[in-house]
């Protein structure tokens, strides 16, 4: 069928309707009116006026009857559109026809390589119990597999044996890849020998977050109705790594479809507080990462998905700009905002895998060709560092809330139960700034001279909606069928709701955010002239800024709580990660200008060699 598209939009032009909402929402209304009914795909209930005056209230329009007749017509015609677009069936592969680019007008890049400059190779001794080396940095067993003092099988072997003894107490792993790693590492060992060195990553075991496809098994996404899904290629990421010839001994756990720690067979869980979620949603890469059962891991993250989970597990995560990793083979949640990162046990280990994993692969456009040029030796002194100064600041008493002059018994309980979490909050709060403020100290102490600087008083949160927009486009299918219910969370905040309430979201104030996103890029950016490198507190405001805004991230360990520290709430909700309590992980983050990357970790590099935090690990027997 031919749609009259002129004639749609002239009526909508007649009858003074402009707003993008009210064909969206009257495709939803009538999509759900047919679920409630007994009607055939194809016996869909008629747009009436009644359906057109609950659509007008949520588009903020009013509308005449002689406008609502006027209409009619065209509106069903538009909804046939979507059917005709639906029947597609596209994949969650397919991305949408736009690129998005996080760089401000006039920016330039880097795109001339030169060849990476790595530490020094480090001493380390070798004991008869190959698990002394759990806790190893990759730069460290690197040096190991090339002088041949240990195997790659040796190692892989004693990474699969820890993976299985602790996956029942943490739960971080959907699918061993054993047979395939043991045929890597045996391969690797075999080069190796004969001369064949491929670099760093040659015989190193790695793991994925299982949204990156895996020939010959399962990428589950994390969520229910997905268990069995495969893919008959894999993911650039993993094939950049099997030609670096590292070894990848397992699929992690990923919270559904990228959000949380729980996922389709229960929750991951924070090895240095197993009663704690480890966060997500690169979940259990973090987790693994932590407690030793990975030399390195493949996170994502879109909206703090590398941040959080390192944060909670103690881990050195690195959430590259937008656009330096292909994401060719990853699910796409938000096509603007989706990035593929490493989470390690050191920066170093972090410069490592970037290296091998950034770069154009021809088939995801919004990657670009600028260079990540790693110099261990970078004289990070040069740098100028800067700090987020309302991020440091005391954090402000709680203030009073007033009392009703009459209330019930249950209402008197939810204000005071309201009260204590907001108290506790509080405290928490107050505790951590201890450790961010420590930090700024060590850095003076380093010789830097912090400049203070403001992130952008700019509505960040206010453009969110276009990432659960894009997600709830990603999943549309799982929305219309009603398969969604197979996703295990399904609360207000979880994906099911939050697909649908993003139905209802105008395809203008899309278009909106994302100008909106403009200025933030803009001014974000401008405050990267001033300094080279910004320090932040992992949970603020600009985890959403600039993530917005394609920055990117490096978090690392900045220590562990005291027996003083305040104890965890009882529940876990997910929400945030200063819950751990006594003996758990803080975190501190570093930021940098676009594709400034190796910068980044150079700075980031010396504050950890500095203070030491990474080598602390969970006791977890």
């Amino acid at each position: 069928m031919t749609l009259d598209r002129r004639g749609f939009l002239a009526a909508c032009s007649r009858a003074g309707i402009t707003s993008a909402l009210l064909p969206g929402v009257l495709y939803t209304l009538t999509a759900q009116a047919q679920q409630a009914g007994s009607g055939k795909p194809e016996e869909k209930p008629k747009i009436t006026p009644e359906l057109l005056d609950q659509a007008a209230v949520l588009a903020g329009v009013s509308l005449t009857a002689d406008q609502k007749k006027m209409m009619l017509e065209g509106l069903d015609q538009q909804r046939e559109s979507y059917d005709a677009i639906r029947a597609l069936k596209m994949p969650n592969s397919v991305a949408p026809a736009f690129i998005f680019d996080p760089l401000p007008a006039g920016a330039k890049v880097d795109s001339i390589r030169r060849e990476p400059r790595f530490s020094s190779a480090p001493s380390i001794a070798v004991s008869a119990n190959l698990e002394d080396l759990a806790f190893a940095t990759v730069r460290e067993q690197a040096e190991l597999l090339r002088t041949k003092k240990i195997t790659s099988l040796a190692l892989t072997q004693m990474y699969l044996a820890r993976l299985k003894r602790y996956d029942p107490k943490l739960h971080f792993v959907i699918t061993l890849t054993e047979e395939r790693a043991l045929a890597q590492a045996k391969a690797a060992d075999a080069e190796i020998g004969a001369g064949k060195y491929r670099g760093l990553l040659h015989g190193i075991p790695w793991g994925a977050k299982d949204l990156l496809a895996v020939k010959g098994y399962p990428t589950t996404w994390g969520a229910g109705g997905f268990e069995k899904q495969a893919f008959e290629e894999d993911a650039t990421v993993v094939q950049r790594l099997d030609a670096a010839g590292a070894v990848l001994v397992a699929k992690f756990t990923l919270g559904a479809l990228a959000m949380g720690d729980k996922w389709f067979g229960g929750r991951t869980r924070n090895p240095w507080n197993p009663k704690q979620g480890s966060s997500g949603s690169s979940a259990g890469s973090a987790s693994a990462v932590a407690a030793g059962c990975v030399s390195f891991a493949i996170g994502s993250e879109t909206l703090g998905s590398i941040a959080s989970p390192s944060t909670r597990c103690g881990d050195t995560g690195l959430r590259p700009t937008f656009g330096f990793v292909p994401r060719t083979g990853a699910m796409a949640l938000s096509w603007t905002m989706d990035k593929l990162g490493p989470l390690c046990r050191a920066v170093e280990d972090c410069a490592i895998v970037l290296n091998t994993i950034y770069g154009p692969d021809g088939q995801d456009r919004a990657t670009r060709d600028a260079a990540f040029n790693w110099d261990a030796n970078l004289d990070w002194k040069s740098l100028r560092v800067g700090y987020l100064k309302s991020d440091f600041d005391p954090v402000k008493p709680l203030k009073a809330s007033d009392v009703p002059a009459s209330e019930t018994a249950d209402e008197r309980k939810q204000r005071e139960d309201r009260l204590a979490r907001r108290t506790a909050a509080h405290a928490r709060q107050a505790y951590d700034q201890r450790f961010d403020l420590a930090a700024l100290d060590k850095l003076r102490s380093m010789g830097f001279q912090l400049i203070p600087v403001e992130l952008p008083n700019l509505p960040y949160s206010a453009m969110t909606p276009l990432l659960t927009a894009e997600a709830a486009a990603a999943f549309d299918d799982l929305t219309m069928s009603g398969r969604d219910k197979l996703l295990t969370e399904q609360g207000p905040y979880d994906w099911p709701n939050a697909f649908r309430v993003s139905r209802f979201y105008p395809a203008v104030e899309y278009i909106q955010a994302n100008r909106a996103r403009t200025l933030a890029i803009r001014e974000l950016s401008r405050l990267f002239e001033q300094v080279d490198i910004i320090v932040a507190a992992s949970e603020s405001d600009q985890l959403t800024a600039s993530n917005l805004t394609g920055h990117p991230a490096l978090i690392l360990p900045n220590g562990l709580r005291g027996a003083d520290a305040p104890t965890p709430p009882d529940e876990d909700t997910g929400f945030a990660d200063d819950i751990g309590g006594p003996g758990t992980p803080v975190s501190i983050t570093f930021l940098s200008g676009h594709y400034q990357d190796a910068k980044l970790c150079a700075l980031a590099r010396a504050y950890q060699e500095a203070t030491g935090f990474h080598k602390l690990h969970p006791k977890l027997d």
